[in-house]
């Protein structure tokens, strides 16, 4: 008997400790212009439709953490598409990261994002009106560029990248956003922010934005060691799975 209950005690625990979905990743290959380009894709279980996000990396290149932001993305139930802008290499000092971000040319980039858009557009596992973007820093940037870009996008995540503010710009934009930032950050200040977000509020666009302010650029990197603020990042992490669930998920 006694043994028996331990049995039942270890499989409750296996249940618990199992994730909601089991993510499969695989490299992916799609064309963009007259090019063949490649991302790693990471699909939850099950038959779906899924919703979907174009997760975009830092001025570093597709890497691990990255990698592991989209499985966890995944792991909420999106299938999650982590583009590969540099053809790739990836940076393991800035000064690699700032030259391969100053070599990637825009239009370039810009093509990739709407290519990883269409691409998600055609799997019959993923809803169509259902896919966003999430970037952080370079890849924030290029999150907003793909709202800006992409009418039929439902929702961005911009994690401290670059922003607009030309009101002919963000009449383009459809998709609900959440801005995540930081109040130290000295390169997108809270000061550019602010502008941004009453340029949105005044073209009556869905806004939502969160500024740290304690925290400087790239603090949700944990790898980022000199930056990285873990109640910040886990914080920044609990409405990015909020704002998604609200805009991706009804």
């Amino acid at each position: 008997m006694k043994s028996l209950l331990l049995s039942l005690i270890f499989c409750l625990f296996l249940s618990l400790s199992i994730p909601l979905f089991a993510v499969d990743p695989k490299t992916v290959s799609y064309k963009s212009g007259d090019e063949t380009v490649s991302g790693m894709l990471y699909t939850p279980a099950g038959k779906g439709p899924f919703p979907a996000l174009i997760v975009i990396h830092e001025y570093w290149g597709l890497n691990d953490w990255v990698k592991q932001q989209a499985e966890k993305l995944a792991a909420e139930g999106y299938v999650a598409l982590a583009i590969d802008l540099y053809r790739g290499k990836v940076a393991d000092t800035p000064d690699m990261g700032h030259e391969l971000m100053r070599g990637l040319p825009p239009d370039r980039a810009q093509r990739d994002l709407r290519a990883a858009f269409d691409f998600l557009a055609s799997q019959p596992y993923v809803k169509k009106d259902r896919i966003g973007s999430i970037g952080w820093c370079m890849g924030g940037g290029y999150s907003l560029d793909a709202a800006l870009a992409e009418p039929h996008l439902a929702a961005t995540v911009i994690n401290y990248g670059h922003l607009a503010t030309d009101p002919a710009e963000l009449k383009k934009i459809n998709a609900p956003i959440l801005g995540i930032f930081g109040g130290q950050d000295r390169g997108i200040t809270p000061d550019d922010v602010k502008k941004f977000q009453q340029a949105m509020e005044q073209l009556g666009k869905k806004i939502e934005v969160k500024i740290y302010p304690d925290a400087g650029h790239a603090f949700e990197n944990s790898t980022n060691k000199q930056a990285y603020r873990a109640d910040d990042a886990a914080d920044a992490w609990r409405r990015t799975v909020q704002f998604l669930a609200a805009t991706l998920k009804p």
